[in-house]
């Protein structure tokens, strides 16, 4: 079965997380993704974080399945003369270097165009134009610039970044999808374009809600589904909330049985006035039903935590996951706390290639997480991650270099 973009040849001048995320999406929707890395070293996260000595860490090979590997010393006169053959001949090439390192390479936008004038350029960057545009930006650097980190974490404590990897992970999906539609559009007009996804934009666009929050906090000065309603005074700028919601449904983390010995022994369960009957019939207060304090979503909302800590004696006699399947036969909305031991160990995620098992020559057997995506017209194989200058070869050859020629660039150290 075909691929959702079989035929379409990335150029992957990606490292470390967040254009590597980008492109393993690409390869696993199908293109053919070329990771040009540096001769002798490669990718800096092959050795990052090793587990088994000389051996490709787990930080590289979850982050690039289905890619190939060629090598090439772009400083050298040859290394610049094969990227010249490489761009002609690829669709896209995909780069999260320092800004204005492929300019100072010598492929501006303009060369490039030169070159192959259908050629699409993503760039992953920290920050748009403006200001900090030429700053070096990481995961959590981003969290913080984004806004996230400051409506993370609890009012009394200090801002926190999350373990979600918004700012690499998630710029990456968002420049993934800025290439689709460039080749989309690229349909009909025939002339590639420039993509670019700041990490400072992916941020603040997955944290877009505490944005509608800063601009309901200005016009109103305060903020009722929040916990500090109605016993702290709001200040000027959204604050942490806890675990409170971020969408209007009164939510919160609470105790399950267990919870002394287990770290995740935790449920998170909502409060959602349309099933607020079945809520109080579970835990065995169905004097709220009619009791005033208790009976509207305004009435609940100074009490909320009082409601919660009632909702949390309830839970304390449960696992997470008896409470779940108790609250669910009742429509009422909560999630377990999963921990990574769990999610590894769960059969459904296997089932699904969400979670899968990959066989490395060097490694063995690891886990890593598979495509998120499910199509049903182009099912994703994960392959494994490739070794360092693994398909230099097989690359240079289709793009009509001889044996002699790559030879040479073997002897020069060029590849």
């Amino acid at each position: 079965m075909a691929k959702a973009l079989e035929g379409v040849r990335i150029l992957d001048f990606t490292h470390v997380q967040s254009g590597p995320t980008c492109t393993q999406l690409l390869a696993w929707l199908g293109a053919d993704v070329i990771k040009v890395e540096k001769t002798g070293s490669g990718d800096i996260t092959r050795e990052q974080l090793r587990d088994i000595p000389g051996v490709d860490s787990l930080y590289f090979t979850m982050l690039n399945h289905n890619k190939r590997s060629l090598t090439l010393d772009t400083k050298s006169a040859r290394g610049k003369a094969v990227l010249e053959r490489l761009v002609k001949h690829c669709d896209v090439l995909v780069e999260n270097f320092a800004p204005g390192a492929l300019d100072r390479m010598g492929f501006t936008w303009e060369r490039i165009q030169e070159l192959n004038p259908r050629m699409i350029v993503a760039s992953v960057k920290g920050f748009g134009p403006g200001p900090y545009e030429d700053y070096k930006v990481y995961e959590n650097v981003a969290q913080c610039a984004g806004g996230s980190a400051s409506t993370t974490g609890f009012d009394d404590g200090p801002p926190l970044v999350t373990a979600a990897q918004i700012g690499d992970s998630g710029t990456g999906l968002h420049l993934a999808l800025g290439i689709v539609a460039a080749l989309y559009q690229r349909k009909s007009t025939g002339r590639g374009q420039r993509v670019l996804a700041a990490m400072q934009d992916g941020v603040l666009n997955l944290c877009r809600v505490k944005l509608r929050d800063q601009q309901r906090l200005a016009r109103t000065g305060v903020m009722q589904e929040y916990p500090q309603y109605p016993h702290t005074k709001f200040g000027s700028a959204v604050p942490r909330a806890g675990n409170a919601s971020g969408g209007g449904q009164p939510g919160w983390i609470l105790k399950c049985k267990g919870w002394e010995k287990d770290p995740n022994a935790y449920l998170y369960f909502i409060a959602q006035a349309p099933v607020w009957k079945e809520i109080c019939k579970a835990i065995g207060k169905e004097a709220w039903i009619t009791d005033p304090h208790y009976a509207t979503p305004d009435a609940r909302l100074p009490r909320l935590m009082e409601v919660f800590a009632e909702v949390e004696r309830w839970t304390l006699t449960k696992t997470k996951f008896e409470a779940m399947a108790e609250l669910n036969k009742h429509d009422i909305p909560c999630g377990p706390i999963l921990s990574m031991e769990e999610l590894a160990a769960e059969p459904s995620l296997r089932a699904t290639g969400t979670v899968v098992e990959i066989d490395h020559p060097t490694r063995g057997k690891y886990l890593s997480v598979g495509n998120p995506i499910k199509m049903s017209d182009s099912p994703t194989e994960v392959r494994r991650s490739p070794l360092l200058g693994e398909h230099s070869d097989e690359v240079l050859k289709e793009i009509g270099f001889d044996e002699s020629e790559i030879r040479a660039l073997r002897n020069e150290k060029v590849i």
